[in-house]
């Protein structure tokens, strides 16, 4: 159990017959009155946001996610296969379980599994990967605009916005979370 007062950012608890992150927490101390906490937690299940109010002294139990690193082995169309590394035990997630966390994960990549009590519901792709562009127009000399972007495709489909001087072929860094250009590797 995890008192209202002691909620950080990341923190998981069990809310309501559901599993919740805690986003944001402030603590208020009104001029009258008792103090509270004012929370924003997002339901890892369906991704939803909810605002919250605690009493400092409010207890929630704290839900314990499990993170595992596994390898994205394929996919055939309809399932997306995932193996566990020690164990070399195999598991299939659909279209609608994945979302578009593989975006930037190529086949045989590792990626962290997040599950709560079993139920897989979220994939952490790396960080940062490097990829190689497949497609963009070539860079035109002078064209050096400061911050300018263009489109380039990715191999693994994924389009991102790259400097005028990326050119196909190369391989560029690019960071997960953001979908942003980095670096040419």
């Amino acid at each position: 159990m995890v008192s209202a007062g002691d909620f950080r950012n990341g923190l998981t608890i069990e809310l309501d017959n559901g599993i919740y992150q805690v986003i944001e927490f402030q603590h208020v101390k009104p001029g009258k009155g008792a103090a509270f906490v004012r929370t924003k937690l997002r339901n890892i299940k369906n991704g939803g946001v909810v605002e919250k109010t605690f009493r400092p002294t409010e207890k929630c139990p704290q839900a314990h996610i499990e993170r595992k690193d596994m390898q994205y082995l394929y996919s055939d169309g309809d399932l997306f296969h995932f193996m566990d590394v020690e164990s070399y035990d195999q598991i299939g997630m659909s279209e609608d379980q994945v979302g578009d966390s593989l975006k930037f994960v190529k086949e045989n990549d590792m990626v962290k599994m997040c599950s709560h009590n079993g139920d897989v519901y979220a994939i952490e792709p790396p960080l940062f990967v490097e990829l190689e562009i497949t497609e963009t127009e070539p860079g035109v000399k002078g064209d050096t605009a400061t911050g300018a972007t263009k489109p380039a495709t990715v191999e693994t489909g994924a389009t991102i916005y790259v400097p005028l001087f990326v050119n196909q072929g190369d391989k560029i860094s690019i960071d997960t979370r953001t979908g942003e250009y980095l670096k040419r590797v």
